[in-house]
């Protein structure tokens, strides 16, 4: 997948230089813009989604993002919402809300609010003739990398079913304290996984300012950062007091993580009926732009960082489609050789012995051995489970 198309958004002007803009581009740079993304994750946190009076979702704040997820998918983009809130919503109910919770009742709490929280989403999604479908994932998902691929193979599939994910963190099960802002730098994980265009997360502030405007009447307002310099950096803040976890900091943090991996970013205003359409029609945020060489810098990974644990040696055909820029298919596969699991780099080799790729498997060495030179829907068949179509997805595999 490609990155996000670049346009001109109907954005204010940034500031004048020496306003503590740290790296900023001029006006009329190029910056990305929300009616170009194709593939985006939206993060959602806690105070947006609860209302701490009721300890309740906000039904017509709820109603008013689903609409403007339809709208999104009607204009042909795939969304990924990363949710907050199932803590918050269960505090009340378990009379947890006069004091800071210790890291097993948190637990608890996550528990109990992650029912309500996924019933939420299916109701409000529901309403707009969407189906919702629930991840509960942790930082440690995005970083190994088996379970990194379960995860994005799972959400490629919800995806193409015409499904909307609906993320949070697994708290429940969490062997460390819950620390603040982990789904901020879960979405930007997940934007990343996904080779997502677009991440945006939706906040009570409407961008990054050079400091607290609740504090400072002189805090001016960043609408574009070109890259995150110390100066930068140094804005982020103390997280919010109530129910939200995060803060400008863990967003600052989201942010390097998501440019870094070639994906766009925007902090934008969250309290309004119809945030995401708001932003369409050009309401203030601050972009992120991607890093120029992010989304090589996995494929150098690949090529440059991995060894190799086994080869796959592959025929003709299959050197031809590989160099045309598609995947390897089992059918193609003529030997396998070495030991190695699901997720492991390989090299891949045409029929006479030169290096063609380097990839990373979709199969063990055992289950690739045993498809190898069958067709991709003799799979399930042979193995007893249907895995992948791809023994190497071009995601995967780096050209030599």
């Amino acid at each position: 997948m490609t990155g996000p198309r670049r346009s001109e958004p109907p954005l204010p002007s940034p500031a004048p230089a020496g306003e503590g803009r740290g790296r900023v581009r001029g006006a009329g740079a190029p910056v990305p813009a929300l009616a170009d993304a194709t593939r985006l994750v939206v993060k959602i946190g806690s105070a947006l989604l609860v209302d701490p009076a009721k300890g309740a979702p906000r039904a017509a704040w709820l109603a008013g993002i689903a609409g403007d997820i339809a709208a999104l998918r009607a204009r042909g983009a795939e969304v990924v919402v990363v949710s907050s809130g199932a803590i918050a919503l269960a505090r009340r109910a378990l009379g947890l809300t006069q004091r800071r919770l210790r890291l097993e009742e948190k637990q608890a709490a996550a528990a109990v609010g992650q029912i309500r929280l996924a019933q939420a989403w299916t109701e409000a999604l529901s309403a707009e003739g969407l189906t919702a479908a629930q991840l509960l994932l942790t930082l440690e998902d995005t970083e190994d990398r088996r379970r990194y691929l379960n995860a994005r193979a799972t959400l490629a599939t919800l995806l193409g079913l015409g499904c909307v994910p609906v993320i949070n963190e697994n708290d429940t099960v969490a062997t460390a304290e819950i620390r603040y802002g982990d789904n901020d730098r879960l979405a930007a994980r997940v934007a990343g996984m996904i080779e997502a265009d677009l991440l945006i997360l939706l906040s009570d502030i409407d961008g990054l300012y050079t400091a607290d405007p609740k504090r400072d009447q002189a805090a001016r307002h960043i609408p574009i950062v070109d890259a995150l310099t110390q100066e930068i950096e140094a804005m982020g803040g103390d997280p919010p007091p109530g129910y939200s976890s995060g803060g400008m900091r863990t967003k600052l943090e989201a942010a390097r993580i998501a440019t870094g991996a070639g994906c766009a970013m925007a902090i934008a205003q969250g309290r309004t009926d119809r945030p995401l359409t708001a932003l369409l029609e050009g309401a203030r945020c601050t972009w992120f732009l991607p890093a120029p060489e992010g989304r090589s810098a996995r494929k150098r990974w690949i090529a440059g960082s991995l060894a190799p644990l086994g080869t796959l040696v592959v025929d003709a055909g299959a050197a031809r489609a590989l160099a045309a820029g598609r995947s390897l298919l089992p059918a193609g596969v003529r030997a396998v050789e070495g030991r190695f699991e699901r997720g492991d780099p390989v090299l891949v080799r045409g029929p006479d012995g030169a290096a063609l790729a380097r990839g990373l498997s979709a199969y063990a060495s055992e289950d690739a051995a045993r498809i190898a030179g069958h067709r991709s829907e003799e799979i399930e068949r042979i193995l007893g489970w249907r895995g992948r179509d791809e023994m190497i997805h071009r995601d995967d595999l780096v050209l030599l």
